[in-house]
């Protein structure tokens, strides 16, 4: 007869590894630590500690129902209700878009900029979870920034993560399409955005853990992807005074297309394409034209 299987931290991570192999995940080793961390309330690091550990029936259920649900496609952010950001944690769940690595080269070079020109103030255009805004206010400690969002439930958790990491006094939240909820006389020192840009024709094509799981409304830019980029471009020189900046994130293969957009409006000069940290054409960076008071 043949044994029953001890089901050890190291067991079950072997075993959630193989079979996250067999059905596609990007990261089966990741994943499986990430979630059997969550279902034990360890940290990932600390599984190894107790490696040889056997888990208890009630933990293995809660185990086994994040790895049912990650193996029908759900991301693993989704799961365990977390994602990290610029060595920030952020909540996340499917009303906003889980953060991505290659956001924060925008970060970077805002940073950068806004350290050296003292900004005092920043305007975030789809903010999402506010990741973006959150990781500026929280380097720039000078700053304020306005956080903007179409969607009432992202920003209803786009504020729970500015107050866990204690800038809910800087970062305020507005709700609406654009620039239209702004005060008319209200100017920013720059404006970034990562703003929807996968063309509606190429949704069907996604992942089936971004297509199925994360929200339209922060993915769609329209018919051709320029539908929230057009916009931007056209209302951001109103809100900047001269010298001021904007960022825009871009996918990679609009890189071309997006800067004869950028060229043909001669409100700003726009300088390199910042590439991402897989060398890939990410964030349009623009000055607006004009000589500073």
């Amino acid at each position: 007869m043949q044994p029953e299987t001890e089901w050890t931290v190291g067991t079950l991570l072997d075993w959630t590894a193989q079979h996250f192999v067999k059905k596609g995940c990007d990261s089966p080793r990741l994943d499986a630590e990430v979630l059997l961390a969550h279902a034990l309330r360890l940290k990932r690091i600390d599984l190894y500690a107790r490696y040889n550990e056997v888990i208890q029936e009630e933990e293995r259920a809660i185990f086994r129902d994040l790895v049912r649900r990650r193996g029908d496609g759900c991301p693993v952010a989704y799961l365990v209700a977390s994602k990290e950001f610029y060595s920030l944690p952020f909540f996340v769940n499917q009303d906003v878009l889980i953060p991505r690595p290659d956001t924060e080269c925008l970060v970077d070079v805002a940073l950068r900029i806004g350290k050296k020109e003292n900004w005092k103030t920043i305007l975030d255009l789809g903010t999402g979870s506010g990741c973006i805004a959150i990781a500026l206010a929280k380097s720039l400690p000078q700053v304020k920034v306005v956080a903007l969002d179409i969607s009432a439930k992202a920003l209803e958790i786009a504020s729970r993560n500015a107050i866990a990491n204690k800038v809910a006094d800087r970062v305020s939240f507005v709700q609406g399409d654009l620039f239209a909820p702004l005060e008319k006389g209200l100017m920013f020192d720059a404006i970034v955005s990562n703003p929807p840009y996968i063309p509606d024709r190429d949704i069907n094509e996604l992942d089936k853990d971004v297509r199925d799981y994360e929200p339209r409304l922060a993915l769609s830019g329209g018919g051709d992807g320029f539908s929230v980029f057009d916009g931007i471009l056209s209302g951001a020189g109103a809100k900047l005074g001269a010298g001021g900046h904007l960022f825009i994130e871009i996918g990679s293969p609009q890189e071309e297309t997006s800067r004869v957009r950028f060229k043909s409006c001669s409100e700003f000069l726009l300088h390199p394409t910042i590439l991402d940290g897989g060398r890939n054409p990410r964030v349009l960076h623009a000055t607006k034209i004009g000589s500073k008071p």
